[in-house]
């Protein structure tokens, strides 16, 4: 099922999420570090990286809903895209709560600030593994008639193919 939401030929979604998960779960390896005997400096910088990681969910998750909405209702697929779209907002919540109390102890973390991100970054890697289901094995967002031999998807007048035979309903107009 190809996403609804493209850019050049690519799921906007797909390209944008790596920024949030890269960003927040940075920011716990850094808290982690600064725990274990690190640069306690980075519990600072961590902080910071969270608010980046916040604005880029902000930024990743409508287009991950345009796709949601896309996805027929009553299959696996449905089924795991909403799991998926709530698990994310648990995360961001508890990212969220996390870097409140940060704030409010100018940029160090309580004790649930750490519970809150290291909880948040757990749940993240259950939500991102449902997010490559989605992809991977059910193929949402995925092009139809995406093949190795596939023209670039910047080539506007290259119509996809399946096996050597047009696929016309991926041609672009």
């Amino acid at each position: 099922m190809e996403s609804k939401a493209r850019l050049f030929g690519h799921s906007v979604h797909q390209s944008l999420v790596a920024f949030p998960v890269g960003l927040l779960i940075t920011a716990v390896v850094f808290d982690a570090i600064a725990l274990l005997g690190g640069n306690a400096a980075l519990v600072l910088i961590s902080y910071r990286i969270i608010g980046a990681g916040l604005i880029a969910a902000a930024i990743a998750a409508p287009f991950g809903l345009i796709d949601l909405l896309a996805v027929p209702r009553g299959t696996r697929a449905a089924r795991i895209g909403v799991l998926h779209a709530v698990g994310n907002v648990i995360v961001l919540l508890a990212f969220i709560g996390s870097w409140v109390l940060r704030w409010q102890h100018d940029g160090l973390p309580t004790v649930l600030a750490l519970l809150l991100s290291f909880a948040g970054a757990a749940l993240l890697l259950v939500t991102g593994w449902l997010g490559g289901e989605l992809v991977s094995r059910m193929g949402i967002g995925v092009l139809d008639g995406a093949h190795p031999n596939a023209p670039s998807s910047l080539d506007r007048h290259a119509p996809m193919t399946v096996d050597g035979v047009p696929d016309h309903a991926s041609v672009r107009r």
